[in-house]
């Protein structure tokens, strides 16, 4: 079974080749919607603190990392798919900014809740969960969002609605293709 090559599109790491599982078991971002992404939080990047939840290869994180972020937690459920972050992680240079955790997205949140907060957070659940909504929730009560963090959410036909989170102010909501939805916010601490 190959693997399909993805790469960091700019940083310190630029142009390094990335590996990803095939098959349905993670559907990794699109270049094309991975650049709107980066192009969008740019300046919002540096010494950053990053969650890559639904990790998949860690291309999101790594581009993050690449970008100057401080440090990246690589959270995904499968093993197989853990060990492909790894490998990327050594092969781009950030092993020591890097943490990993076989965990489920919600596992992980209730047993990091008062404990780690964040500045910069990925969230991209393979559709059918349809489960970014409540993983905001959940990263909000669990007190894991730094004020001004900024939470990337990639999603389906999941529809997150604003008005159920105050505390979030969309910075950018766009549809690409008849698939995927990307949505930015921006947390503010003293909303909630």
């Amino acid at each position: 079974m190959g693997v399909t090559v993805l790469k960091i599109i700019t940083g310190t790491a630029k142009g390094k080749l990335l590996k990803t599982l095939e098959g349905e078991a993670t559907r990794p971002t699109s270049e094309r919607i991975k650049e709107a992404v980066f192009s969008s939080i740019q300046f919002d990047i540096e010494s950053r603190r990053v969650l890559d939840l639904f990790a998949g290869s860690g291309q999101m994180g790594l581009e993050a990392l690449s970008r100057g972020a401080l440090s990246c937690m690589f959270i995904d459920s499968s093993r197989e798919a853990m060990e492909i972050v790894k490998a990327n992680v050594l092969s781009t240079g950030f092993a020591k900014q890097s943490k990993y955790l076989v965990s489920d997205a919600k596992n992980y949140i209730r047993k990091a809740s008062g404990r780690e907060v964040y500045d910069l957070v990925f969230i991209d659940p393979p559709y059918s969960l349809e489960c970014s909504a409540e993983i905001m929730r959940k990263l909000i009560t669990g007190g894991m969002l730094a004020d001004g963090a900024i939470v990337v959410s990639e999603s389906g036909t999941e529809v997150i609605n604003p008005s159920e989170f105050p505390e979030f102010e969309v910075t950018k909501s766009r549809q690409y293709g008849k698939k995927t939805a990307i949505n930015i916010f921006l947390y503010h601490k003293d909303s909630e």
